[in-house]
């Protein structure tokens, strides 16, 4: 991290507004979700965090039970035809995803870089280290 006080908005907050996670600016992305390659303001290097596929398979768990809970609550209850069923929970389902997917990766990225997460390396020296 470059020297410099550590953006401390909380961090919902942070992903909703996109902030860079060291000095607060609004300059995490480059697109709807593709992450700028460093931010504008400060130079914060944002290809160091490995935000990967987590936020879009985690999303697409919670999401898809949360609509398949609900499909079946109207089924029981109102027992629409089938293609109700579609018309209705596959946009919204591909619409919550998406839309939600900016927040999640902006929050990964930005709880990484607070928690100052580092690749994994194998100490070949015998010490056990905490």
């Amino acid at each position: 991290m470059p020297e410099g006080t550590t953006s401390q908005t909380p961090l919902i907050q942070a992903a909703l507004t996109g902030e860079c996670p060291v000095c607060g600016s609004r300059t995490l992305f480059a697109g709807w979700v593709r992450f700028a390659p460093r931010c504008r303001a400060c130079g914060q290097d944002f290809t160091a965090y490995n935000v990967g596929d987590g936020p879009a398979a985690f999303l697409i768990l919670v999401i898809g039970a949360l609509v398949s809970a609900f499909a079946v609550v109207l089924q029981v209850q109102a027992s629409p035809p089938f293609w109700v069923h579609i018309l209705l929970w596959v946009p919204l389902t591909f619409a919550l995803v998406i839309l939600s997917l900016r927040v999640s990766k902006a929050a990964m990225l930005i709880h990484e870089a607070r928690a100052e997460v580092r690749e994994g390396r194998i100490d070949t020296s015998g010490e056990i280290r905490p």
